[in-house]
């Protein structure tokens, strides 16, 4: 019986642009946009004016926003009102000679929502009131199950991100994560039109490399899916300011930077990622500290994280700072026994207990089809499923991201990406798409999304004689929920479990979930010494999970 997908994809008004007819009607959640002109021309007018726009609800709430400049004397302020009734607006710009940004206001009403879909009908994300999982801002839950296409937005067509997007709905996927730098190469090798900036002492915005990714913003979210924007790429060892802004750029100019695209963006439905693979450990975390207040600091946002380097953890240095909403982590492409424990018992599945608390979520775990690091094989499918359900149980569920090589560089499968020359030949990412391990996220998204995951909490003591100490890769991962009526058990490749009675739900009914076909089965106990054990239907991995009598079920 397969399970039902729990959110419509579809969104009808999620990037609404109002322009000037500011006297139309602004569906809550939606994008009222104005256009505002300048009467000064300046040489470069990131560095040369700046523009806030104070935004006041019905109930006198103040929302700060930035204006963006977006070519010639052209600037616009986007903003998504949260409340029906009147709102109105007033700008200031650091140029007070500037007429036409400076003292500019006005008013719009914001309507009831308007359309289908998960953010029309429920809402931006947020941090939810127990700091543990993604909300939306009616409540609902949002379980973020991200695809990582870091190259993809930057070098797909507008029919190709379609196909893309199209693609990964199918899937099951509520997320996108993407570079929005000059990261690795040019659209149609024109690096005069790849360029988002340029300079380095002082940079200069090109508009129309953004314009360009407004469109594929604009495109994920039209879907219902979470946009993930990588601001400053930050790989380490970069030189390259055209490559690796948030190595190379001056910290104010890095803010500069951040601050465009928030501005441009941060009406949309969207959550950020402040800095991209480097390592922000220690000393190095005070600077990234200093640009996410900066950019954050005193405006309303949705959530924000950093993506460390492989099997860095970066948690205690940034849990002080109020900008940052959730904890990203990577536990990589490698496959010894190390670095399969590190995902099993390291940081994550500790300092989850720990205030304050956060969502923790594995922004990329191993790559399908991406050389492993030890053993030097394509990681299959099976290794993806692994990493990603133990990334769910061994920590409380939020969200997880998917990544298939092929995929996240954009390749044509003549060569493996050309920075890194040992991950193996992908297929072309048209075929990567539809890999094995892609085709069963849809699988994982529909059995997250049919339990109340956000209630989850690690629960490794429900596993009796855990095969995992003697060989990581046999790991049982184990949560339930906090008023412990529903128990959840990720069995790799054993053929049985033996389950402690007392973790059990009251009169639990237990069923066994296939993580490969979505096909859901009776599960049958056996006694076993003081617990229950449980036989899987056949080899491969499986779930078994436990639901308490009369609780219902969506499957």
């Amino acid at each position: 019986m397969a399970v039902a997908l729990a959110a419509g994809v579809l969104l009808t008004a999620s990037t609404l642009s109002i322009g000037e007819a500011d006297t139309a009607g602004v569906p809550r959640w939606t994008r009222f946009e104005k256009s505002l002109e300048s009467t000064v021309e300046y040489a470069n007018p990131l560095q040369e004016a700046g523009l806030t726009v104070v935004f006041t609800s019905p109930q006198g709430k103040v929302s700060k926003v930035h204006g963006f400049w977006d070519g010639g004397r052209a600037w616009r302020v986007r903003f998504a009102p949260d409340q029906v009734g009147r709102w109105t607006w007033k700008t200031t710009c650091s140029d007070t000679g500037n007429e036409g940004l400076h003292g500019q206001s006005g008013e719009f009403a914001c309507i009831a929502p308007a359309g289908k879909g998960r953010f029309a009908e429920h809402g931006p994300i947020r941090i939810s009131s127990d700091d543990r999982s993604f909300v939306h801002d009616d409540g609902a839950p949002f379980f973020l199950l991200a695809d990582t296409a870091w190259n993809g937005a930057l070098l797909s067509t507008e029919d190709e991100w379609r196909t893309y997007v199209r693609t990964r709905v199918g899937q099951g996927f509520s997320a996108v994560q993407f570079v929005t730098t000059q990261w690795r190469a040019a659209p149609d090798g024109d690096l005069t039109k790849a360029l988002a900036y340029t300079g380095t002492e002082r940079i200069s915005i090109n508009p129309a490399f953004f314009q360009r990714l407004d469109e594929k913003v604009a495109a994920l979210n039209r879907a219902g899916v979470l946009a993930v924007p990588v601001m400053l790429w930050a790989i380490n060892g970069g030189s390259n300011p055209q490559v690796n802004p948030g190595v190379s750029l001056p910290e104010d100019q890095a803010v500069l930077l951040a601050r465009y695209m928030v501005a441009r963006w941060g009406a949309n439905q969207v959550a950020w990622i402040l800095g991209g693979d480097a390592d922000y450990r220690g000393t190095k975390a005070a600077k990234w500290k200093r640009i996410g207040r900066a950019v954050f600091g005193d405006i309303a946002h949705a959530p924000v994280t950093m993506h460390p380097g492989g099997m860095q953890w970066v948690w205690q240095e940034f849990a002080d700072q109020d900008w940052y909403g959730f904890v990203g982590y990577q536990s990589g492409h490698g496959d010894d026994d190390k670095t399969l424990r590190w995902q099993i018992d390291g940081p994550p599945a500790v300092d989850w207990t720990k205030r304050p608390y956060r969502p923790f979520v594995n922004l990329e775990p191993c790559y399908e089809n991406h050389v492993a690091y030890q053993s030097r094989k394509a990681i299959t499918a099976e290794q993806v499923r692994r990493a990603m359900y133990w990334s769910l149980l061994h920590t409380p569920a939020a969200g997880v991201t998917y990544g298939g090589h092929g995929v996240w560089g954009w390749d044509d499968g003549t060569r493996p990406p050309t920075d890194h020359p040992g991950s193996g030949v992908p297929l072309p990412w048209q075929q990567s798409l539809a890999m094995p391990g892609a085709m069963q996220m849809r699988h994982l998204a529909q059995y997250f999304t049919s339990i109340d995951f956000g209630r989850l909490r690690p629960a490794p003591e429900a596993v009796v004689n855990q095969p995992g100490r003697e060989e990581p890769r046999r790991f049982i991962a184990a949560a339930r929920t906090d008023r412990h009526d529903l128990l959840v058990l990720y069995v790799p490749e054993d053929r049985a479990v033996d389950v402690k009675a007392d973790m059990l739900p009251p009169s639990p009914r237990a069923s066994w979930f296939n993580p490969r076909t979505g096909e859901i089965s009776v599960a049958e106990a056996e006694e076993a010494a003081g617990a229950l054990r449980f036989r899987t239907p056949s080899e491969g991995d499986w779930i078994l999970q436990f639901v308490a009598h009369g609780k219902q079920s969506k499957y």
